[in-house]
């Protein structure tokens, strides 16, 4: 007859017992990486929140309580509103950011669509310097270039007009929509546009019918990239301009001088600020997923 010892007998409770810390010490760590990670997301949102919402609130102060250090104001005021609106600088300054913005990303996004295609499908020398050459143009300071641009654009005649604005802004974007969409482009199968050539369609029509549509992501990546760069560039739009005649509405900003001459303009900035962001909020809400797709598909497959 086989004996248990009453030795044998406990020995697995101290296992039992180690293996339950152990569970727990693992579930309690993951729960305070947890709980640090939604404290991270909460300090970051703060961070970019907190100056929006200082620049909304400050839209709807009026007179006297600009300077009544508060965060929100006092009483509700569309005023601001009001005085942006009827004011000719801002809606002059509106339409050309549009004008502008709109002719130089579509210009743009169609160029660098067929530039990043040759780069991504056709070999031939220097295809490696292009892309180097785009990538250092996009974090070249334009700063550097303002006055001698300057200089240069009242002696050829195209200081303060839109076509002066135009071609430096399709000088920094197209590189980078290239560097953007030649990543997607690698990725499409080759077997597919042969496919359809086969099947009697021109190198262009493959091109466009197939190609394009499944690089959608990228292109609507590169425009929007491209929109807001220039929706919210100041720089050019302070050098190149002097008058109303072409300057956007970055630059028209630091000539606001709100109901009168007399009147302090922060409120009135903050409101034209405010209806700025507009357009870029709605943008980006109706395409957030394809911005999404084609930051996330860049990321990994380029």
């Amino acid at each position: 007859m086989t004996m248990t010892t009453t030795a044998d007998r406990p020995a697995s409770a101290p296992q039992l017992a180690t293996t339950g810390t152990g569970s727990a010490r693992s579930r309690g760590g993951e729960r305070r990486r947890q709980v640090a990670w939604v404290a991270a997301a909460v300090v970051i949102i703060a961070y970019a929140l907190i100056p929006v919402l200082w620049i909304l609130s400050l839209s709807f102060k009026e007179g006297d309580d600009i300077n009544n250090q508060r965060f929100w104001p006092s009483a509700l005021s569309l005023e601001n509103y009001r005085i942006v609106l009827s004011s000719d600088i801002f809606l002059t300054a509106l339409r050309n950011s549009v004008g502008i913005a709109a002719i130089a990303t579509t210009v743009s996004v169609v160029l660098a669509t067929l530039a990043a295609y040759a780069v991504a499908r056709l070999e031939f020398p220097g295809k490696k310097v292009i892309l180097g050459s785009a990538l250092a143009i996009t974090v070249f300071p334009i700063i550097s270039i303002a006055t001698p641009l300057f200089n240069l654009w009242r002696t050829v005649g195209l200081y303060d007009t839109w076509l002066g604005l135009i071609i430096p802004y399709l000088s920094f974007s197209i590189p980078l929509s290239v560097y953007i969409l030649s990543a997607f482009f690698r990725e499409i199968p080759w077997e597919m546009e042969q496919a359809a050539q086969v099947d009697g369609a021109t190198a262009w029509q493959a091109f466009r019918k197939v190609i394009v549509p499944l690089a959608a992501p990228g292109v609507f990546t590169a425009a929007i990239l491209t929109f807001f760069a220039i929706w919210n560039d100041f720089v050019f739009g302070i050098t190149l301009t002097s008058t109303e005649a072409a300057r956007p509405v970055p630059a028209a900003l630091a000539f606001f001088s709100g109901a009168s001459q007399f009147s302090q303009p922060t409120a009135p900035i903050a409101a034209a600020s405010v209806l700025v962001t507009i357009p870029v909020i709605v943008l980006v809400l109706l395409f957030q997923r394809k911005i999404v797709a084609g930051l996330t598909n860049g990321a990994v497959k380029g």
